[in-house]
């Protein structure tokens, strides 16, 4: 039997799934309908499922013959029986068809969710890297951090 904990590092991968098949359908599936996005990217929140679809069928359909893989890090999770909240550091790595690395990136992510008809739902869901103070450039590559 799963715990609440892991049913929500179920629901991460699953996002890393869905991801790698650029399945759209099965990304969409685990976000509720009034989620709210705030995104590392271009617009500052996509409200409702309708706007985070748009991007995610945009996002998908730039990669070509590209996979990405997601990998989550340092997962942690707060449970209760009808909330959870997750957060983690997030690597997509981008591959080849024949697996060949082409590029990464590392984004720290929290994601809220809720019970909703027997399965966990993200409701929130926030993308972020830090910000060189000097020149004001995103940070995509997470330092090595000793004894990790």
């Amino acid at each position: 039997m799963e715990t609440p904990a892991t049913q929500i590092i179920s629901v991460l991968n699953a996002y890393a799934a869905a991801v790698l098949d650029k399945d759209v359908d099965a990304f969409m599936a685990l976000y509720d309908d009034e989620v709210c996005i705030f995104d590392l990217w271009a617009e500052w929140s996509y409200d409702g499922a309708t706007a985070w679809r748009a991007v995610v069928e945009d996002w998908f359909g730039s990669l070509d013959n590209e996979r990405v893989v997601v990998i989550f890090n340092d997962v942690r999770t707060i449970v209760t029986p009808d909330l959870a909240v997750a957060y983690a550091f997030v690597t997509y790595r981008a591959e080849s068809p024949a697996g060949i690395f082409l590029r990464a990136l590392t984004n720290r992510m929290s994601m809220s969710l809720r019970q909703k008809e027997g399965a966990w739902k993200i409701v929130h869901e926030h993308t972020s890297a830090p910000a060189d103070f000097n020149t004001s450039k995103v940070i995509l590559q997470r330092k090595a951090v000793q004894g990790v």
